[in-house]
């Protein structure tokens, strides 16, 4: 559990523990490295992975068990996040399918919602997404143009979406959309579509993105898609802009918390490199120059991985607000960044072969400092506390 840290994160009790060592095992058993090269080289995780964690009880850990899920909550997400990025994963939206869309429909759905469809996000029956950003809208969620309309006994969704997290897996897609056009932010619902014979529904090619090459990145279109009343998350209108604020912080914790585990690998790959690799007559790891780059490296691992803990800590207590959020999300990303560089370096001309996991890190790393919030809307964010 320790890795390039001293010590195991100070919410691993035995049960973590316990829970840590069966993913590591499953993982190393199901994730090999061939078939993630064949997830990249295909754009997409085949369906049959998503059935495979599903049956392993990985999905909806944090779901409560009396619909079907294993009853966990952030300490074990966060166990998974990262052993998904140990073994080269990033990019499977298993976080998002678990952490973030189940939790709407378990904190917002009503009784019948989270009757209807948690236990099909547990099984693995739907894969889920949430359409938030379009074209012309990104952080700014006021700024967007997706309606839904009163149709009927339900509504009718018009707009587009971009840049969607399992865009061309997910059959259940939460999309954020205006029911009330001149409300502003109190306009905003969130609506539930199964995209199964939804008829106006369609999905857009899958995106051709510089890192994160196995996660299905799509547009979705939807033109007069009909979804009853019942779809409408909640079932009262003009609650999305509420919702989405109120789950934002741990989604920007669980940007941190990824971000954590491409530092961890990187530096564990990079040591067994420096330690190995010789010039010069002796080993990279016996220069200076190596040996205080990495100690500044692992100094910033630890600093991060402290704070990502208390951070863990203050969501557990109810506590996190989204000021905090926004600093983990902001200086941790970009720690992750700056650190997979320096240790790519060391790697010579084989840090750019693809063959090798920091290249790939270098990829896939990069877009944390932008989804979930750019690090200049976190640090707007921070700066409207100063004036408290």
């Amino acid at each position: 559990m320790t890795g390039i840290f001293d010590s195991p994160s100070r919410w691993v009790d035995d049960e973590i523990q316990m829970f840590d060592d069966s993913v590591s095992r499953f993982l190393a058993d199901k994730v090999t490295p061939a078939r993630l090269q064949r997830w990249r080289d295909d754009g997409i995780v085949e369906r049959s992975a998503w059935d495979e964690v599903g049956q392993a009880g990985l999905l909806g850990l944090s779901i409560d068990p009396e619909f079907g899920g294993a009853g966990g909550d952030l300490r074990h997400e966060a166990t998974l996040i990262r052993h998904l990025g140990l073994a080269g994963a990033e990019g499977w939206g298993i976080p998002l399918h678990n952490a973030i869309c189940g939790h709407y429909i378990q904190h917002y759905g009503t009784p019948e919602q989270q009757q209807r469809w948690l236990p099909g996000i547990v099984s693995g029956q739907y894969i889920t997404a949430i359409a938030m950003t379009e074209p012309g809208a990104g952080s700014d969620l006021q700024g967007i143009r997706t309606t839904a309309s009163a149709s009927g006994n339900g509504y009718a969704i018009n707009g587009q979406k971009t840049f969607i997290t399992n865009g061309q897996s997910a059959n259940l897609i939460i999309v954020v959309a205006k029911t009330n056009p001149q409300e502003g932010s109190r306009g905003i619902s969130l609506l539930v579509v199964e995209t199964e014979d939804a008829a106006g529904f369609a999905r857009g090619r899958n995106l051709d993105k510089v890192g994160l090459e196995m996660g299905d990145t799509s547009e979705l279109y939807f033109e007069d898609v009909f979804v009853p009343a019942e779809n409408l998350l909640g079932g009262v209108e003009g609650q999305g802009m509420y919702q989405l604020m109120k789950e934002l912080p741990k989604e920007r914790l669980i940007i941190a918390i990824e971000c954590l585990a491409i530092i961890e690998r990187a530096l564990n790959d990079t040591l067994a490199y420096v330690r190995e690799r010789k010039a010069f007559g002796k080993r990279v790891l016996d220069f200076q120059n190596t040996q205080f780059t990495l100690a500044e490296c692992k100094t910033e691992a630890v600093i991060a991985r402290l704070f990502v803990d208390d951070c863990i800590g203050k969501y557990l207590a109810g506590e996190l607000d989204a000021a905090t959020a926004s600093m983990a999300k902001y200086w941790v990303s970009e720690r992750a960044q700056a650190i997979v560089d320096r240790c790519q370096q060391f790697f010579g001309g084989y840090g750019y072969m693809s063959e090798y996991p920091i290249a790939q890190m270098y990829k896939d790393v990069r877009v944390k400092r932008i989804y979930g919030g750019t690090t200049e809307v976190m640090k707007l964010l921070i700066a409207r506390t100063l004036e408290d």
